[in-house]
């Protein structure tokens, strides 16, 4: 290839790109390089890694991802306030081990290891894509010289009866009937928000746990429970009784919102998945309406832990009116779920059972979490050994 730059060309290999070289022993050695590669299929074209990270989020990975609408915006959320913003300008094949320790180090100055992991494998998952779109040879972020830090040591605690019960106090009536829903059946905020009255069936002492409410870009909508799964969960007659009294003081109100996605659909086929839905809902806010998780955690919830001595009382709000609370994320209404576990194992339940009501997918899992809430498990099985040889 006289009087064209560069001197020889290699072509000819299936699937793979020509490329021309100015030495001819550096056209034989990727000639001989590229064909092993190929055979393989592992063949990866340093050219095809000269993309940006952030031209190759928005043109190529981005356009692919698809699932519950709601993790679809936490992921976006990372992409756009961590990723993009320190590593988007680098091409895919520049984003090494020197680059992750860079970023690591970047963002332990504000955030803490549980969401540097989750936001780190929210870029190994971009990077994967690249490896299986053949762009890069490796996924960097499974190199054994970079890892994101190790998960926050600490153990989940359960609240003593008496503060479920001094929080119960401290709450409005309107919103008092939702402790019982979450320390006496178990259930996640969301369920509890999504709670029909026909999802309690008295004669069979059982809840169905069918949906939740869920927030989407600021927008509620109705949706199955987390992880897609509906259960049925014992009804004890405490709770009944309180469901009853509930009901007879503030009627269910009947509710309208679409399903899964409040977006507008873009497709037939999203029409009829979204088509709204209406439940009567057996606790709703001042307006009759579904409730907004974050005007209850902030205004009905939060008031209620620190008027039960919880949590410190809120001083002032913020210049733009906002309320600022002390973080309290182990005292959020998650805690009335834990309550509930922790009272199950102690009362000598089964943990496939709790799993089973939980909605866990694992009964490791919820023996993994909660493991410490059988305090006298080792005694009974002493107890039982003492019994054989005594």
């Amino acid at each position: 290839m006289y009087g064209k730059c560069t001197r020889y060309r290699v072509k000819g290999i299936p699937g793979v790109k020509d490329r021309s070289f100015d030495a001819l022993q550096d056209a034989k050695t990727w000639l001989a390089q590229a064909q092993t590669d190929a055979r393989r299929g592992e063949f990866v074209d340093p050219r095809d890694g000269a993309i940006s990270l952030k031209d190759y989020i928005a043109t190529h990975w981005w356009p692919t991802q698809s699932g519950d609408p709601s993790t679809l915006e936490r992921i976006e959320q990372r992409v756009r306030r961590h990723i993009v913003p320190h590593l988007g300008a680098l091409p895919l094949n520049s984003v090494g081990t020197e680059a992750l320790r860079s970023w690591k180090k970047r963002l332990e100055k504000d955030l803490g290891p549980t969401s540097i992991r989750l936001v780190w494998a929210t870029l190994s998952g971009v990077l994967q894509a690249a490896v299986e779109d053949r762009r890069l040879a490796r996924n960097p972020c499974r190199a054994r010289t970079v890892r994101p830090p190790a998960a926050a040591p600490g153990r989940v605690e359960a609240w003593p009866p008496e503060r479920v019960l001094a929080v119960r106090a401290a709450l409005t009536e309107r919103y008092r009937v939702l402790v019982e829903i979450g320390a006496g059946l178990g259930l996640r905020q969301g369920e509890a928000f999504g709670l029909s009255m026909e999802d309690i069936d008295f004669d069979e002492e059982v809840v169905h746990v069918r949906r939740q409410v869920k927030m989407v870009r600021t927008k509620l909508c109705f949706a199955l429970p987390k992880g897609r799964k509906v259960r049925d969960v014992p009804l004890p007659s405490s709770v009944a009784k309180s469901l009853r009294q509930h009901m007879e003081l503030f009627a269910p109100v009947s509710v309208t919102m679409p399903w899964d996605d409040p977006s507008p659909p873009q497709t037939p086929v999203e029409a009829k998945h979204r088509r709204p839905r209406t439940y009567n809902l057996l606790v709703t806010g001042r307006e009759r309406k579904a409730i907004n998780r974050n005007y209850f955690n902030s205004y009905v919830w939060k008031p209620a832990l620190s008027e039960a001595g919880v949590i410190a009382a809120l001083e002032e709000s913020a210049p733009d009116g906002s309320r600022v609370w002390e973080p309290s994320r182990e005292h959020g209404y998650h805690a009335l779920r834990h309550f509930y576990a922790s009272e199950q194992l102690e009362a000598g339940e089964s943990v496939v059972s709790l799993a089973r009501w939980l909605g866990h997918s694992d009964p490791g899992f919820t023996l993994r979490k909660y493991a410490h809430f059988l305090p006298r498990a080792g005694a009974r099985g002493s107890s039982a050994i003492d019994a054989v040889f005594a």
